[in-house]
Order: C-alpha cells, then sequence, then structure tokens
C-alpha cells in the first residue's frame, strides 16, 4: 500500500519528550533461563568471527547440458554432491544422500550416490532444502543458488522481463554443498525482515543507512541469514539489482519471498506473476534447514485472484473480475499446500518449524479483512498439529507478537479460529510507515508505523526446538523496546483538532505545545502515561514508579481474548501520534502491545519522573524513564 506524506512542520516534541524513545536505564539481560534452556543470541563462532566475505561459500549450481538433450525429457536428473574444491562442479566428489529436492510438486530424496529424479512440467523451478551442516552457495550478493527455473519459452513478455528462455531440459541439474560448522550449530539467531519496500533509489539509500547498515554490523546471523519477508521494492522490480547490493553489505545469506508489490502485474496470468522475481532473487516457495531449525519460505500472494470453495466470505467480491480488475489476497496456491504437506513428511518431529509468509496467516491489524490474512490458514494450523511451530511474515507494517492462545473477534468471524494454536510474528517493517516522517541525522526517516512502533527487524534466537524473539529498533542497541508518552484531555483535544486541520488545513495548524507538560485539569480529567512495548504480548508486564514510590502495574488496552479492536484516540500511542498529525504517515490509534497507567489526580507540582520496567513474556526487563512536569494551570 502507498502512504501519503504532508508537509513537514516543526517538531511538536522538545528535546525532553524526545528522551521518551531511548531506554535511558536498562536492566536487560542478554540470557534468559526458560526451563532449563538458556537462550541467548548466536555468538560468533571461530568461524564467525572471522569476515563473513572470507568465509562465504560463493558459487552457483551446476547446468550439464547433454549434446543429445536429455534422454528422457519427461523426467529430471540430477545429484546433490559436496564441493570438497569449491568450484561448484561436481568432478568426481561425493555425492550427499538423503537431501530434499522439489520441482514444486513433487519431494524426493536423493539416494545413496545424491542422485535423484523429477517429474518435468515446463513451468517449474527445481530447488533443494539446504540441510543442517551444509551450506548451498551464494552469489556476490549474499543471495543462495539453490535452484533453477526451467521454461522453455521464457515468460510472456513482461515490463521487467520476467524469465528468459531456460531452452531445453538440462541433462542434469547438479547442487553443491559444502560443509558448515555456522549451520550445524544448535544455537541459531535468524533475522526476520518484513518489507524493505522501496520504491525508488532515494528510499534504497533510507534502507542502506538504517537496517543495512545495522545487519552490516552484527555478526550474529551467519549461520542462519537474513529471510526478508516480501514487498522486497515497491512495485519497481527494476529496483532488484540495487537490493541485491544492499544485501551484499550483510553478513550471512540473504533469502527473499514474494509479497505483493513484488507482481508483474502485466503478466496475463497467475503462473507467470512472479517471473522477474523468480529471475532475478528465489524460487516463489522453498525451505532450508540451520541447527534444528526448518524454514519453510511460502508464497501468500495470489494474483490475480479468484474466489476457491474454502475462501471466506467477501473474496468472491473481492476477486470478481480478475481479467478487468485484477486485485491480490491471501491466499496459498494448491500445489503449493500439496507440497508444504509432503515438505513437512520429510522432517522430523523434534525440528521447530518457522512458517514464513509475506501476508501472515492471521494478523491483528487487519484481523476483519479476508484479503490480508489467509484464505487457508486452519489448513496450515492442522498440517503442523503437534509440532514446535512459529509463523512469521510482514506485509500490515506493525510489530505484532501473538502467542498461543492469542484470540480477536475477526479471526472467529472469518476463519472459526478461537485462539491461535502457536505463535504468529509480524515482523514489522524496515521501511517502517513506508519511509514516512522526518529524516533523521542517521539519514533515515522515523516512519513510525500504525502500531506506533519503530522501523526495525525480528531475530529468532533458537536453541533446539525453542526459540525467543527480539526486537531490534534500526539504529538502536537491543535494549530499546519501549516508547512513553501522556496521553491526556490536552493531547486528546490536539488529536481531534489536528485531524480536522489536516483535513482541510485552513488557518494556522493547531500545535501540541508542551506534551510532556501536564496541569490539574488534566490529572483530574484522566491522564495515562502510555508504554509501547514493541514486542509485549501476552505473558507480558509493565510496572511503573512515579519518583521513586512503590511501582504499580499498568493496564494492556488489547487483552487478545477474543474481543473486537479496540480503536481511538484513548487507545492511541501520543508520542508516535503526534509526529504522524504533523509530518506525515499512519496513525497509531491501535496496537496489541500498548499498556496504560492512570496518573493520579494529586501529583505535585513540578518536575516529576517515571520509571517503566516492561518485561516479556521470558522474563527480560527493560527500564525507561520518562520525565514530565505537573503545573497548577497553562
Amino acid at each position: 500500500m502507498l502512504t501519503t506524506h504532508s508537509q513537514h512542520a516543526r517538531n511538536p516534541f522538545p528535546p525532553l519528550a524526545r528522551r521518551c524513545s531511548r531506554a535511558l536505564l536498562t536492566v536487560s539481560t542478554a540470557a534468559v533461563v526458560v526451563g532449563a534452556l538458556t537462550l541467548v543470541p548466536a555468538t560468533a563462532s571461530p568461524d564467525q568471527a572471522q569476515d563473513w566475505d572470507d568465509i562465504a561459500y560463493r558459487g552457483a549450481i551446476e547446468v550439464v547440458q547433454a549434446e543429445d538433450g536429455p534422454g528422457d525429457e519427461s523426467v529430471l536428473t540430477g545429484k546433490v554432491f559436496v564441493d570438497s574444491d569449491r568450484d561448484s562442479a561436481s568432478d568426481g566428489e561425493s555425492g550427499l544422500a538423503g537431501v530434499t529436492v522439489t520441482n514444486g510438486r513433487d519431494v524426493v530424496r536423493t539416494d545413496d550416490e545424491g542422485e535423484y529424479e523429477l517429474p518435468v512440467f515446463d513451468n517449474m523451478t527445481v530447488s533443494i532444502t539446504q540441510p543442517s551442516g551444509y551450506q548451498v552457495p551464494v552469489d556476490e550478493y549474499n543471495v543462495p543458488q539453490f535452484h533453477y527455473n526451467h521454461l522453455p519459452e521464457g515468460s510472456p513478455e513482461l515490463r521487467y522481463g520476467g524469465i528468459e528462455p531456460t531452452g531445453p531440459l538440462p541433462g542434469a541439474i547438479n547442487f553443491p554443498l559444502v560443509e558448515s560448522e555456522l549451520t550445524a550449530e544448535a544455537a541459531q539467531s535468524c533475522v526476520i525482515a518484513g518489507d524493505l519496500q522501496t520504491y525508488d533509489k532515494q528510499e534504497v539509500e533510507y534502507a542502506r543507512a538504517g537496517a543495512i547498515k545495522d545487519l552490516s554490523e552484527r555478526d550474529d546471523y551467519a549461520g542462519c541469514g537474513t529471510l526478508f519477508v516480501g514487498d522486497i521494492v515497491g512495485d519497481d522490480l527494476s529496483l532488484y539489482p540495487d537490493i541485491k547490493e544492499l544485501t551484499a553489505e550483510t553478513n550471512g545469506p540473504a533469502r527473499f519471498l514474494p509479497g505483493n508489490h513484488d507482481l508483474d502485474f502485466d503478466a496475463p496470468n497467475a503462473a507467470h506473476s512472479f517471473d522477474t522475481f523468480r529471475a532475478q532473487l528465489a524460487p516463489v516457495y522453498y525451505s532450508y534447514d540451520v541447527g534444528d531449525v526448518h524454514v519453510v519460505a511460502l508464497n501468500t500472494v495470489d494474483y490475480p485472484c479468484t474466489a476457491a470453495e474454502d475462501s471466506p466470505e467477501g473474496i468472491e467480491e473481492h476477486c470478481a473480475d480478475p481479467e478487468g480488475s485484477p486485485s491480490y489476497n491471501g491466499r496459498i496456491s494448491d500445489d503449493q499446500l500439496d507440497w508444504l504437506e509432503s515438505d513437512l513428511e520429510n522432517v522430523s518431529d523434534d525440528k521447530l518449524i518457522v512458517v514464513a509468509g509475506h501476508i501472515g496467516l492471521l494478523n491483528y491489524a487487519d484481523e476483519s479483512s479476508p484479503v490480508h490474512q489467509v484464505d487457508q490458514v486452519v489448513r496450515v494450523h492442522e498440517l503442523l498439529e503437534g509440532r514446535e511451530a512459529v509463523a512469521v511474515s510482514g506485509h500490515s507494517h506493525s510489530i505484532e507478537n501473538l502467542k498461543a492462545g492469542d484470540d480477536v473477534e475477526g479471526w472467529r468471524d472469518l476463519f472459526g479460529i478461537e485462539g491461535i494454536p502457536f505463535p504468529h510474528i509480524t515482523a514489522g517493517a524496515i521501511s517502517g510507515d513506508w519511509y514516512s516522517g522526518e529524516v533523521g541525522e542517521d539519514g533515515y526517516p522515523t516512519a513510525i508505523g500504525r502500531d506506533g512502533g519503530r522501523p526495525g527487524v525480528v531475530t529468532l534466537d533458537v536453541e533446539g526446538d525453542e526459540f525467543q524473539e527480539r526486537y531490534t529498533v534500526t539504529g538502536e542497541s537491543d535494549e530499546v523496546q519501549t516508547q512513553l508518552g501522556l496521553n491526556s484531555p490536552t493531547f486528546r483535544e490536539w488529536f481531534d483538532e489536528r485531524q480536522e486541520w489536516n483535513d482541510d488545513p485552513t488557518g494556522e495548524a493547531p500545535e501540541l505545545d508542551e506534551p510532556l507538560v501536564l496541569d490539574r485539569a488534566d490529572l483530574a480529567d484522566g491522564t495515562w502515561l502510555t508504554t509501547n512495548f514493541f514486542l509485549g504480548s501476552t505473558g507480558s508486564t509493565v510496572e511503573v514508579a512515579i519518583d521513586g514510590a512503590p511501582v504499580e502495574e499498568a493496564t494492556r488496552t488489547q487483552l487478545m481474548e477474543g474481543e473486537d479492536v479496540n480503536v481511538g484516540v484513548e487507545y492511541s500511542d501520543p508520542y508516535a501520534v503526534a509526529q504522524q498529525l504533523v509530518h506525515g504517515g499512519s496513525l497509531a490509534d491501535r496496537t496489541m502491545h500498548l499498556w496504560r497507567f492512570d496518573l493520579p489526580g494529586d501529583l505535585e507540582a513540578g518536575a516529576r519522573t517515571a520509571e517503566v520496567t516492561a518485561t516479556d513474556s521470558y522474563g527480560r526487563e527493560f527500564t525507561d524513564v520518562l520525565e514530565f512536569e505537573v503545573v497548577e494551570e497553562r
């Protein structure tokens, strides 16, 4: 989606107020004990301590052209081999048994010699599942090379090129691997990055200065790498080379899955709607293993969409004219669902399954929308029954940490789901709120999201089949997890006035002066100290101590117990809104990770200090401080 950008005006928050977005006091610990398991971010192994460029396995798949073509054009053959000399050629090297290979429909394992056979169809992508303890080659941009597109006549004419004709079926497609301590380790840190969504080269540079710079300075994800969960660009697919220049700066494999802004919109049908993505980046769906993690990267975007028997109410109308007025919908193709079932049958029960898609199986921000969630969410839940699993996604440009059992009204109405069976995480967006807001001194916009969250990435820190999630705000340390503000009657009055002025900007714009100053009327009529806890979830708590008094517990504004979504100024993040209404972007008037604390009406006049401790579901504590002032009268 696109967002409008209003003209910049002066920042309504003075330096004192802006301090609320920083963790001034932190008592966060890096390791948290969960049962008998201590999960920590993956530390640099001896290999990782070296420069990634020095240890990365650079190479490509081996395409063998037979002089007379393949013996049987209905069968593709090939080999998965251990590339001991790292030249990408199977020159007498040993094959690797038991590796999963697929044509996107059928799933087979290599035999004792590392060889496989697969049925052939004209438009297919053949790929392997990287096994733990091995690494597929990456190119100079860190993009893994583990697949081959077979499209003999090439794509239909497309604006951004699509797939060039591949010609006759090769004699063999061979997939090289090298042994890797990085992918064998039980402790893995997997970066999940939402919505780069660059619409032009300026926004590419915003991404470079922000999240990509952060990733270039980290050394904890070389084994698992980064998974960019769709909307890699914003409709202009000619920017893919620029995106690969960005991933060349990261320190691990850079994988991609497709989003609704990665489409070839001029494709004649769904079979070719992601041809340019396939040519430039990756298959539209695939899987890979690291440690005890099995990652499934799905295509959850159906374009041009059509309704099916299992589509929820509303999709038939939305997808009614695929030729004259094509639309997209959150859906998994039948072939892909069959592949997913077969893929999972080849995964042992002791693995953690990470199911990734651009459009989330479910989300909070769009809980009542049939389009922005996945038609077959119930079927995917069934396929994962009894397994340790987590779903990750992007698309909604919000940060959401949904725990097993969480429930909202929209999921009940659309899908009959009353409580999700395993965690679902929406990873926010590198672009945040579509690169809106003020551009800061570090070279990228504030881009505060519709939930009040700041741009960043999620990391899954995994040990065995257990994980902990953490959020890294762009440009900050992992200790920055909260954002504090004051939701007062004065703020709420300004909220309404400013919205009206934005709709009809006549005369002088209403200003929110001194947002951290409260008078007696503010306290008498109800003022809340708000804590936006970015990855806060069910099981999290927020406690507040005013001027060193005993701590008291704040109240979460959305309980996730099957109720409808709470929307409006009283459920807003005032810190975020005060910037969004002035500098443009979405409006943070709903979120599932906001806590409110009623400020006492008898606070004495003068400077006041609130110390806020947010504790996540794993017991990790993050302390932030807000300084504000009470006056008798404004």
